[in-house]
């Protein structure tokens, strides 16, 4: 395994943590000052700062870096990305401002990969100029979407079209204002080969028959301006065309966008663990009680060790994955990019906890440290729970001993 990043990444590294540390986070209050603060979905506006910041970041050349096509992005494989996507994660608005955030890094890798040269034209080229944004359909309320295969929605043939009917909810990003299409995914022929049911279909948002029910709260908050909806598809009506790849290839596609995505979570949870230990290590030193610095207070130092031990190692491990995933494809790299999926996330809710804990009363009022929480619990779930990595994990293990 060879960890060292190459020169062209290394520039990138340089370039991106200065932007972050001296533009990205200390705008942030103004992001939040310039939402609507509305519970009213339809009422959120995008803040002005966030497209100030997009704008200087394209002119820098710091623009859609996660994509490995140096006509379009920024050509750096997966482990020379890896570090980026970590700095962006120690702050909530960095992905957007470098055009990098979910899921239309996922969508646009898709659409790279499989789209038509018109779906390109339509909707590619706008989601890499970070025009619009899109949403990606796939959970559904009434089914345990952990195992995809029992989803109900579909997405049947009708001569030259292609119609689409169900229910869907945690579509990421289709309460924001700029929104324009939804990746769908439904089974079209529930009688063939469980993996060759299954289609991906682009929906515009407007399209006639797509009812966006509500934003689904996570501890509390909608997510302004972004969102997670619940969608309902009523006899929606597009043209063949809008099949990605075609008929019974959604999860074939749905493969091909995991694999980098996932890299793309947990490099940027170590990230936030980084930012949340590094507010650990201020309050350990500038706060006391009892006489003593709470440093120098019960078991506080141990507690910083076992997190600076605990995201170092998810480090190194999220960087094998990326290594593996360049080097052998998806497939070959199922077990590192399983296992980060389990690590990432749960040392993120470690560390922010402990910043939360010896914050005190602070901690839970705070709002970085909210944040960071509410995204490591979510993660825990996003692109599948703990539970199904750990046993995709043990199956492989498994299968060398047979």
């Amino acid at each position: 395994m060879d960890f060292e990043h190459s020169e062209r990444a290394q520039l990138y590294i340089g370039h991106v943590e200065r932007f972050v540390r001296e533009r990205v986070v200390p705008n942030e209050s103004t992001y939040r000052s310039q939402l609507s603060h509305s519970d009213d979905w339809r009422q959120w506006r995008i803040p002005p700062i966030l497209e100030q910041l997009k704008s200087e970041a394209k002119a820098a050349g710091l623009w859609n870096l996660f994509l490995p096509d140096s006509e379009l992005g920024a050509g750096l494989d997966n482990r020379d990305y890896a570090p980026l996507a970590e700095i962006t994660g120690r702050s909530f608005l960095a992905p957007e401002v470098f055009n990098c955030a979910a899921p239309d890094t996922g969508n646009m890798e898709v659409l790279v990969r499989y789209g038509s040269d018109e779906q390109k034209e339509r909707w590619l080229k706008p989601l890499l100029a970070g025009e619009i944004r899109s949403g990606f359909s796939m959970t559904e309320p009434a089914v345990a979407s952990s195992d995809a295969t029992n989803m109900k929605a579909t997405c049947t043939i009708d001569g030259d079209q292609v119609v689409i009917n169900g229910q869907k909810w945690w579509t990421s990003g289709a309460g924001d204002p700029r929104c324009k299409v939804l990746i769908f995914m439904g089974v079209t022929d529930p009688n063939a080969e469980r993996h060759q049911r299954h289609s991906m279909v682009l929906v515009p948002i407007d399209t006639p028959g797509v009812k966006i029910l509500r934003m689904v709260p996570v501890f509390g908050s909608l997510g302004e301006p972004h969102g997670h909806a619940e969608i309902l598809f009523e006899d929606v009506r597009l043209p063949k065309s809008a099949f990605i790849a075609g008929p019974g290839r959604g999860f074939e596609v749905a493969q091909g966008r995991l694999g980098p995505g996932r890299i793309h979570h947990c490099m940027r949870a170590i990230g936030g663990a980084e930012r949340a230990l590094q507010r650990l290590c201020e309050r350990a030193l500038g706060r006391v009680a009892f006489g003593k610095s709470l440093a120098n207070l019960g078991s506080n130092r141990d507690i910083i060790a076992n997190c600076r031990i605990a995201i170092d190692q998810a480090r190194l491990l999220t960087m094998r994955a990326a290594w593996a995933l360049d080097r052998h494809g998806t497939f070959g790299a199922l077990t590192d990019i399983s296992a980060i999926k389990v690590v990432a996330p749960n040392v993120l809710q470690m560390v922010v906890d402990a910043a939360i804990q010896i914050h005190g009363g602070e901690g839970v009022a705070d709002p970085e440290l909210s944040v960071l929480m509410a995204t490591a619990r979510v993660l825990r779930l996003a692109d599948g729970p703990d539970e199904v990595h750990r046993a995709m994990v043990a199956k492989l293990e498994l299968q060398k001993y047979k």
